[in-house]
Formats: structure tokens, sequence, C-alpha cells
């Protein structure tokens, strides 16, 4: 089996910076992308940061500039460096990996428990 536990989430004020990190464990014999979702109360979940294993970065245009996404490698783990963050910022935060599992012949989505991100005025 494969778990994802982020950290990172917490209170700050607006302008402040926070970074999340999640890290993969298990049975992962390749991972091929991993990438940050967030889901604001009354709002769907959506896409702010995706990184693909050839380093291909895509981002929201709504934090381009703002947010970087970063992985390292031989831990499994993905980050989201968030600065300047603001109000509509808030939302709690999921991390989602596209791996290979060993014995596996498809690659799966997993996505982690969420973390609570709220950023004050």
């Amino acid at each position: 089996q494969v778990q994802l536990v982020e950290s990172g989430g917490g209170l700050v004020q607006a302008g402040g910076s926070l970074r999340l990190s999640c890290a993969a464990s298990g049975s992962i014999l390749r991972i091929n992308a991993m990438g940050w979702y967030r889901q604001a109360p009354g709002k769907q979940r959506e896409l702010v940061a995706g990184l693909t294993s050839g380093g291909t970065t895509n981002y929201a245009d709504s934090v381009k500039g703002r947010f970087t996404i970063s992985r390292e490698n031989a831990k499994n783990t993905v980050y989201l460096r968030m600065n300047s963050l603001k109000p509509e910022d808030t939302a709690v935060y999921y991390c989602n990996v596209r791996l290979l599992r060993h014995g596996k012949w498809t690659p799966e989505d997993y996505w982690g428990q969420g973390t609570q991100v709220t950023v004050s005025s």
C-alpha cells in the first residue's frame, strides 16, 4: 500500500509564508507526477500547482509568482512554498501523487489527508 502524509498548514497573516510538505511511502516503483490542490468552503477542489517527473511545472493563475512547487526525489516528497499569502488562499490543501506501485501495470492516484491553511486579513 501507499501512504501520503501532509504537514505544514496553519494560520498566517496576509503577506506571510508557509511551506507544505507531502511525503509518500510504501510500495512505490515510480512517481510520475505530484501536485497540490485546494478546496475552499462551498467551492470545488482546484489544482494549485503540478510537477511532472520531467520537471515541468504548472500553476493556477491565481498563485503564479507567489507559490513554488518542488520535490525531493530521494524522500518521495513534494513541497509547496507559499509566499505573499492572501485571505483568498484560505482552504484545505491536498497533495496528489500519481505513481506506479510494485507489481502493477498502470499508475494510480493517491491523495493526502488534507491540511488547513488559513490566511487572516
